[in-house]
């Protein structure tokens, strides 16, 4: 199976204050919503082949206790920033359009790497996540499969192409740690992304093939630069 990056999260302080920076650079925030059972809300900037969450922890103990507990938030939410801490980082991968898939409910049965099933209670069954087993290892970033959505090349245009973060070409992922576990580096061969072992946790967003040759560095508020 080959997946692609569909979107991805970075959590931040609650009410995402630092959704500002974002704004005064450009880019157009699109919408928020709370996350039932997970105990978290976010606010997105959507593009047309990808979103960016600002996600922070709304309920801990909702966190705690739903369905979503083994992401575990409140971990990651209270030690997010540093390089002996929790990743700030979530990625939500969806899988190509291959022409050897005969159905789309065969190609549902294949997970990409090993996990665990995440029913949330804001999707009725049985559209549920597959997690990554490499959740429990805090220093990672989160590796969410969507089994049942279409593949990337049959989805909508998330918004239409125009202004100067029209879209995402390559998220680039730093992690502070000397190898990648096998679920991470499954990830890491997925089109629009890579992944390296580094200092720190830092995040790379390149936009519309840099042809401004622009690039702002948002750190310390976020562990995040952008390229456009």
């Amino acid at each position: 199976m080959k997946l692609a990056l569909d979107h991805f999260f970075i959590i931040v302080e609650p009410e995402a204050k630092v959704a500002s920076l974002l704004v005064e650079l450009g880019l157009e925030e699109s919408f928020s919503r709370d996350h039932l059972g997970q105990g978290t809300s976010n606010r997105c900037f959507s593009f047309s082949n990808s979103k960016l969450e600002l996600l922070w922890l709304r309920d801990e103990e909702e966190a705690n206790t739903g369905p979503a507990k083994g992401l575990r938030f409140p971990e990651r939410s209270a030690n997010a920033l540093g390089a002996d801490s929790a990743s700030p980082f979530g990625l939500i991968f969806n899988r190509k359009a291959s022409t050897s898939e005969s159905t789309k409910e065969s190609s549902d049965l294949k997970m990409p790497f090993n996990g665990w099933s995440y029913q949330p209670d804001y999707f009725p069954a049985p559209m549920a996540f597959h997690v990554g087993s490499n959740s429990e290892n805090l220093i990672e970033p989160l590796c969410i499969y969507i089994p049942f959505m279409d593949p990337l090349e049959k989805q909508v245009d998330l918004v239409s192409e125009k202004g100067k973060f029209k879209s995402i070409s390559n998220v680039h992922i730093h992690v502070p740690v000397e190898s990648l576990s096998p679920e991470l580096l499954i990830a890491s061969q997925s089109d629009g992304l890579t992944i390296e072992c580094g200092d720190e946790h830092l995040m790379e967003v390149t936009f519309d093939k840099k042809t401004c040759g622009l690039s702002e560095d948002l750190r310390p508020d976020l562990s995040l630069i952008l390229h456009w």
